[in-house]
């Protein structure tokens, strides 16, 4: 199952460690020193080129990667909901 995070892209949703809203995260040390850090080693994946709400760090075969969304928390939360509840998941 998968997923859709923004324009073409959908992620595993197995592979998701966490969804995160930019604006409310960022603003603590440490949070803002892992996104830099991500970025400078190239582990960023832009979904849209508008202003960014939301980022999502996924982990698959020992890599890391953290996308960065214009889609809200919320929006993806109720996707992901939508799609265990088709897949037969109580929630």
């Amino acid at each position: 199952m998968y997923l859709h995070i923004g324009n073409e892209y959908s992620v595993r949703i197995s592979d998701i460690i966490g969804i995160f809203d930019i604006e409310n995260t960022t603003i603590g040390k440490y949070t803002k020193e892992y996104l830099e850090r991500a970025e400078k080693d190239k582990l960023c994946v832009y979904t849209t080129s508008e202003m960014p709400k939301s980022f999502i760090v996924a982990f698959k075969n020992g890599i890391e990667t953290v996308y960065i969304s214009q889609l809200a928390v919320s929006t993806l939360k109720r996707r992901l909901n939508v799609t265990l509840c088709e897949a037969g998941f109580k929630i």
